[in-house]
């Protein structure tokens, strides 16, 4: 049986089955492992797990200790009762109309970060007036429709996970910020401290960038002063503002001091920079890497309000959940009916009912000629066609969901 347990119930003789901690790279050679010594506790507590989860049946137990479907039951019912809570959103247009004008600024972004990042490998200086421009045609697009340049920016392979990550994190912070309520001022600083955030990982060796192997506790040491070599490198840049520079340096703090590279907590670490490393989590753990396999936007968004007990701002993970919302506009999912659909609109009363449209009906395996939408907020006409049931990879059906938006 999987347990969900605190550190400090932690002893020998028990099996990890999950660290739980996909916000980091631990330098353990797996995520399960047996216990066999104190100074592996020590270890784990060092880098800042408070709670993961042991297998009863290759180790010792835990009495009261919940189980691992109780724990996600409780998150669930969590999450579902700020989903049902109603949205106000504005937008001026479709996501269809904005798609052409969002891709076009998704490329001039990626290049720029790009041109940016070589330009500081190199040692060339580094000049601004590129990246406010980027950054203002973001909070335009996001002004406009936030869900199509959010949709596009999820879209990256795996070699330009660097560059396109700096990219989606902005797009996300610009539009986290707007859903707060930031001022336009704000929002332009937040949005240059987003696109710049990982610029020190260019004086990383690049080898531990491409790394397909977990990293060793020296290698992971290194990749962490990333974040030092981000404020030094910004400060040097003429024209960053100091927000900007306070973004990129603490986004990898977290509430309870377990982050890096200063052990910042709760109130010593500024709001925008709460929640841009809640930000920085979910792109990262919603795309592929070259040591990772991406993992679904609702199963992070369930490990974000879980971690959120500890290392992230609770009220802030709800809100961003309301932000992105349950099932991202461009996600494919299947329907009780068997229906598969690409979620083009979030609903207006329920994060839990959008609306979908359908390309593919799995009973009879085949692809609709002519796409329909269902709005699961309405009553449905077939039965068991109105519930979203599960997310599906787009791979397997062989579509490319942006093409339907």
């Amino acid at each position: 049986m999987i347990k969900k347990i605190k550190v400090e119930q932690l002893t020998k003789g028990m099996y990890v089955h999950d660290f739980n901690c996909g916000w980091l790279n631990h330098p353990f050679l797996s995520s399960s492992m047996k216990i066999g010594d104190e100074q592996t506790i020590e270890k784990i507590r060092s880098f800042g797990i408070r709670e993961l989860y042991i297998d009863t049946d290759k180790g010792y137990d835990v009495g009261g200790a919940p189980t691992m479907e109780e724990v996600h039951r409780e998150i669930e019912g969590e999450i579902n009762k700020v989903a049902e809570q109603e949205v106000v959103k504005i937008d001026t247009v479709s996501v269809r109309e904005e798609f052409a004008k969002a891709r076009e600024i998704k490329n001039e972004a990626k290049k720029t970060i790009q041109n940016i990042m070589e330009d500081i490998r190199f040692g060339k200086q580094i000049r601004t007036e590129k990246i406010k421009v980027v950054v203002d045609d973001m909070i335009d697009s996001i002004f406009r429709n936030q869900d199509a340049l959010i949709s596009l920016s999820r879209i990256k392979e795996r070699d330009e996970y660097t560059f396109m990550h700096s990219v989606s994190v902005c797009v996300l912070m610009i539009s986290f910020g707007r859903h707060l309520g930031f001022e336009m001022q704000l929002l332009k600083e937040v949005g240059m401290g987003a696109l710049l955030h990982d610029v020190g990982k260019m004086i990383v060796p690049q080898v531990l960038l491409n790394k397909e192997e977990r990293l060793t506790e020296e290698e992971l040491a290194l990749m962490k002063k990333h974040v030092e070599y981000s404020r030094m490198l910004l400060e040097q840049i003429h024209g960053i503002p100091e927000t900007a520079l306070t973004l990129a340096a603490q986004h990898h703090e977290r509430l309870d001091g377990t982050g890096y590279p200063l052990g910042l907590k709760g109130e010593e670490i500024a709001y925008y920079s709460r929640a841009a490393a809640i930000i920085d989590v979910y792109d990262a753990m919603t795309s592929s890497r070259c040591y990772q396999d991406k993992f679904l936007p609702t199963e992070v968004l369930k490990k974000l309000f879980e971690w959120s007990g500890y290392h992230y701002d609770r009220t802030l993970v709800q809100q961003f959940i309301r932000c992105v919302g349950i099932y991202p506009v461009g996600t494919l999912v299947r329907l009780e009916g068997g229906l598969i659909g690409i979620i083009i609109k979030h609903g207006e009363k329920s994060l839990l009912h959008p609306v979908v449209r359908i390309v593919y009906d799995t009973k009879k395996a085949q692809y609709i000629k002519v796409p329909f939408d269902i709005d699961l907020s309405q009553p449905s006409k077939k039965k068991g066609g109105d519930r979203i049931i599960s997310y599906e990879s787009p791979d397997k059906f062989n579509l490319r969901p942006e093409m339907y938006l």
